[in-house]
């Protein structure tokens, strides 16, 4: 269990502090609740765009890689649909180099239009590298707006098109940073060898006076139910014929998120798993198939996606994986599967407790979600979710007007 203590300064800002006197390192870790689904949809890409920005420069920090280097530490970032996330590792000592970090960009970024120009063509040059010239890296690009009509899943992180990034004035950044960038948007969580009586006057010296008002609202579109079966068939230059298959699935903190975690790793989760041994080894259909779901905080997606061998057909391929969904409709799986998920399921969570930084990461994500407690608890619903529960849930996902099916089809 991850023991926290949980304090909310005067600003919004929310503090979460664990103590472990296991190591000399220490993270702190800032989530902003805002990600690609709070973008308007004609400017779109910003969350990530400005995930770059805030490195460079503050108004009293010009530098920001400098100091952190200069601590001793190592810093990154990352934004998904949901939510950005910054985060600096460093001996625990200097700590408090990283709260003057994190408050002065907080505080007042500072904006330039060198800075706009070079971060707006680091990400111009990521959109064409990730998702325009390698194959099928436009497949998130097609999937999203066909299985989201409304919701802003709709558009990947990267944005919608890239025309958006090209096209962002100062105007645009400064507007999305008064409006998500303030304390009361913000999650702050720390780990290491320091208790709350030592972490806390330094968090209150550092973010305590930042006095940024925060009136933004998520107004996130609800997706409709799909009532049709979806179908999109990409030709493009790539090496092989592959498949995107996406079927609608219930939110992060639904009880049957879950059960769709199982379920995706019933069918593929090593080498030992359905897909694995019963279609890519046993059939030779494909070189490579996975099953996954997306993640996302909102109702997002259930994936199984694989690219075909060599002069395999696509009626072929999808028979074999509407097969092995049929077994697991049909409650075709033995108790030694399902146990040895939950296994795996439980290894991944305790080996992630020993690391500082997932902690610290997780214990952000889960208090945006919606309390960090709730992450001492996972490991336990997942062991309860029962054979009935994964019948249940796949009789109620796999059906085909919930289903949206992307093909990319070799150029002649």
């Amino acid at each position: 269990m991850v023991q926290f203590e949980k304090f909310t300064l005067q600003n919004g800002l929310k503090v979460l502090i664990h103590n472990d006197i296991s190591t000399p390192m220490a993270v702190v870790n800032i989530l902003y609740g805002v990600g690609a689904r709070d973008e308007d949809e004609n400017r779109t890409g910003f969350a990530h765009l400005f995930e770059h920005l805030m490195f460079g420069g503050s108004v009293n920090i010009p530098e920001y890689d400098t100091p952190v280097e200069q601590a001793g530490g190592e810093n990154n970032a990352f934004t998904n649909n949901d939510f950005t996330n910054y985060y600096i590792s460093l001996p625990a000592n200097n700590i408090e180099t990283a709260f003057w970090l994190e408050s002065d960009r907080m505080l007042n970024l500072a904006f330039s239009e060198k800075s706009l120009e070079v971060q707006r063509k680091v990400v111009v040059e990521e959109f064409k590298q990730r998702y325009l010239n390698q194959p099928y890296g436009d497949a998130w690009l097609h999937l999203r707006p066909m299985a989201f009509k409304t919701h802003p899943y709709k558009w990947a992180t990267i944005g919608k098109e890239i025309g958006h990034i090209e096209n962002a004035t100062m105007d645009d950044v400064k507007a999305f940073y008064s409006k998500w960038y303030n304390p009361a948007n913000a999650i702050l969580s720390v780990a290491g060898p320091l208790d709350s009586k030592t972490v806390l006057p330094l968090i209150e010296k550092w973010f305590g006076g930042i006095d940024k008002p925060h009136s933004a609202i998520h107004q996130i579109a609800t997706e409709p139910a799909q009532t049709e079966k979806r179908k999109l068939v990409l030709e493009r230059d790539v090496p092989f014929r592959s498949v995107f298959k996406a079927w609608h699935m219930p939110e992060r903190n639904h009880p049957d998120y879950k059960v769709c975690d199982l379920i995706s790793d019933l069918l593929s989760n090593g080498p030992s798993s359905r897909l694995y041994q019963n279609v890519v080894k046993k059939l030779n259909l494909f070189s490579s198939l996975n099953a996954y779901i997306s993640g996302d905080f909102d109702p997002g997606l259930f994936m199984i996606q694989g690219e075909l061998s060599d002069g395999q057909s696509f009626d072929d391929a999808l028979k074999a994986i509407d097969n092995e969904i049929a077994e697991i409709v049909a409650g075709n799986f033995s108790d030694h599967e399902l146990e040895k998920v939950k296994n795996k399921i439980e290894s991944a969570f305790e080996f992630a407790k020993t690391s500082i930084l997932n902690k610290a990461m997780n214990l952000a994500i889960y208090e945006w979600i919606g309390d960090a407690a709730d992450m001492n608890s996972e490991v336990e619903k997942y062991k309860q979710i029962s054979r009935n529960d994964i019948i249940r849930v796949a009789k109620t996902i796999f059906r085909d007007n919930n289903l949206s099916e992307l093909f990319y089809e070799p150029s002649k």
